[in-house]
């Protein structure tokens, strides 16, 4: 029987984030070059496998508009409310499908499971979105679809999020991006008629435009050894609305200015202006932990952006910050390799990351 292999990339948020929770506050996030991938074939019975987690050939079954999973284990959780959300859509379609066999493998963590904060659970969502559609509709999937249906199916499991990550999983490459707003998208999903006229429907916040890196910046990424829970962090700054909403706005109109040079930065291929918009967005989030009480740029990564400014270029926490990842421009190859090998002798791995162009693909 004939098998599909899907390749879906993980992400990195680069500026705006916190802010792009809020509506019209854009975004820039980065598809990187690590990956998951999905792989669907017919079968006798429907049977799905999860290689990461040690879960193999479990059964499942689509009834009364719902994927129930025959296991306990709540890592499935993601996986199957994404396939009621797929089969849903594909059976107002007229789609009914054949049992099938689904799999899925993800490089986005270390080897020894070390998160790197890549965005595994919206590259799994994205994965087995478009695996799903690939097999069974009858061409090519349109990216905007994927994201929207992976984007549902995100925010009915998770609760929250922009889905900048999702996004960066559907159409790969440098995006700017403006969030749908999840209290929006789930209002939306409880009125509407069907998934279809969900998906069909005009997403008033939503908005994404393709970016190119300059040719003549550097990106390199740094991990700083402490895994991140963004989760908690987004609560920390949303309380921060709430206790002094002054701070709160001042921060959102600081971030906004950051990341709009950052954009001009990239428009005009001006190294200068990117490199400004960096060290400003730096600036906003570590100003708005301050006042949340959150530490958002922890003392690895203020080394590890001190680092890249002494080297000639503009470093920042990736995400939410708290651990996780930093990331830094740096305006020449060799200046790259000096701040790396700085990063190394400071305690914070450089990650041999790269920027990825497509988002979820067949690769066979």
């Amino acid at each position: 029987m004939l098998a599909i292999t899907i390749k879906v990339p993980g992400k990195l948020m680069i500026a705006g984030e916190f802010a792009v929770l809020e509506p019209y506050h854009n975004l820039a996030v980065l598809a990187v070059d690590r990956f998951v991938y999905a792989k669907i074939e017919g079968h006798h019975e429907n049977r799905l496998t999860l290689q990461d987690f040690g879960l193999e050939n479990l059964n499942f079954h689509f009834t009364n508009s719902k994927v129930e999973i025959a296991s306990n284990d709540r890592r499935t959780r993601f996986v199957g409310d994404a396939m009621t959300i797929v089969l849903t859509y594909l059976k107002e379609k007229g789609i009914t499908p054949d049992p099938f066999h689904l799999s899925i493998k993800s490089e986005l963590d270390d080897a020894s499971g070390v998160k790197y904060g890549l965005g595994s659970s919206a590259a799994v969502v994205t994965s087995v979105i478009t695996a799903i559609l690939t097999k069974l509709l009858p061409s090519k999937p349109e990216k905007e679809l994927i994201f929207k249906l992976a984007a549902i199916s995100h925010v009915e499991t998770q609760g929250n999020g922009s889905g900048a990550d999702v996004a960066a999983s559907s159409y790969g490459g440098l995006l700017k991006y403006a969030s749908f707003q999840a209290e929006w998208l789930h209002s939306e999903y409880i009125a509407s008629n069907s998934i279809s006229e969900l998906v069909a429907k005009e997403w008033r916040y939503f908005s994404v435009k393709p970016m190119r890196l300059p040719q003549n910046i550097h990106f390199c990424v740094g991990w700083t050894g402490k895994p991140a829970s963004t989760a908690k962090l987004v609560d920390v700054i949303g309380q921060l609305k709430s206790d002094n909403l002054e701070q709160y706005e001042k921060f959102l109109q600081d971030s906004e200015a950051a990341v709009r040079t950052f954009f001009k930065g990239m428009e005009e291929e001006s190294i200068a202006d990117l490199l400004e918009g960096v060290k400003a967005n730096r600036q906003a989030l570590a100003t708005v932990g301050k006042h949340a009480n959150a530490s958002i740029e922890t003392p690895l990564l203020t080394t590890l952006c001190d680092l890249a400014e002494q080297f000639g270029g503009a470093g920042k926490p990736s995400g939410a910050g708290g651990g996780d990842c930093g990331i830094a421009f740096m305006p020449s190859h060799e200046q790259a390799k000096k701040l790396m090998h700085a990063w190394e002798e400071a305690g914070i791995k450089p990650l041999a990351i790269r920027p990825n162009s497509q988002g979820a693909i067949e690769i066979g």
